[in-house]
């Protein structure tokens, strides 16, 4: 069994990894976008906010938003607390013990750190799966538009959320089997777990493995959306590459038509035939 935690903890982190730079290469490589008139705030720090607060969702629907924000806060939480048990093995390895009474301060503040952010995700996840579920189950608008795939989003999340929870409260208090268990995958040495413990890191495991298929590809897409739609102020020069873009994209043929765009001419024949109707008195 411990042999098993190991190579399945390997494969998801692998393979999440590996979709995500798939998925994102695959989209770095779309054709250029058409370009917004209006432009936000740019920078860093305006991004970042954006990914934490869901400001535009308590703009539409502020109780869909109570339920949808500590959902994602729980998501992105949980990810954290695996990070810092990563690095908290790390330095368990340097000699330094991660403990409430450790002598080192980097111990002490892995301890906390670890403890603090995974109840963090524990509980906010598992309050907004539940508030999800209620939320679209009783609000007709999203309840028009709610599919099965939705419902099992928000009840694998709660499954997951709760076995972390689970784990920690009645079986791992202070974690300190869960760090074992990371130290034990980063020297390839498996470390014995309680049955609570492995069944939440297989069901994190299998969350892992399932995320790439899921819309949680919005977390990568959105910073393309940012950055080379609604940011991407390029100029259109004779000789650039956004005109070699450009030029490539009005060769394309035209795939559907409408009873102003014909089908089975390029769209640089449609935008010439356009621009000379429009001389045409």
């Amino acid at each position: 069994m411990d042999v098993f935690l190991v190579a399945l903890t390997y494969f998801a982190y692998i393979f999440i990894v590996f979709m995500y730079i798939f998925k994102s290469v695959k989209l770095s490589r779309l054709p250029a976008h058409l370009r917004w008139e209006l432009y936000p705030r740019k920078g860093t720090l305006y991004l970042i906010k954006e990914n934490f607060r869901f400001s535009d969702y308590f703009k539409t629907n502020w109780t869909y938003w109570l339920a949808l924000f500590p959902w994602h806060i729980g998501f992105i939480f949980i990810i954290t607390f695996h990070i810092l048990c990563f690095f908290g093995a790390v330095v368990m390895l340097a000699g330094n013990p991660v403990a409430a009474d450790s002598a080192y301060v980097i111990g002490r503040v892995f301890y906390y750190g670890i403890m603090v952010i995974g109840a963090i995700s524990f509980i906010t996840g598992i309050l907004g799966s539940i508030g999800l579920i209620i939320k679209r189950m009783t609000d007709n608008d999203l309840k028009t538009f709610a599919t099965r795939y939705n419902y099992f989003n928000y009840v694998f999340t709660l499954v997951v959320f709760f076995s972390g929870l689970y784990a920690w409260i009645f079986v791992d208090p202070s974690l300190a089997q869960y760090r074992e268990f990371w130290k034990g995958l980063v020297t390839l040495n498996p470390a014995s777990v309680e049955p609570a413990t492995a069944v939440h890191i297989i069901l994190f495991c299998l969350f892992l493995i399932y995320l790439p298929f899921t819309r949680s590809m919005h977390y990568i897409t959105k910073f393309f959306a940012f950055l080379w739609i609604r940011w991407d102020s390029r100029p259109n020069l004779r000789g650039s590459v956004m005109e070699r873009e450009i030029n490539k994209m009005l060769r394309k043929p035209v795939s559907w038509s409408a009873p102003h765009i014909p089908s089975g001419k390029t769209w640089s024949e449609l935008v010439a035939k356009k621009h000379d109707d429009e001389k045409t008195p």
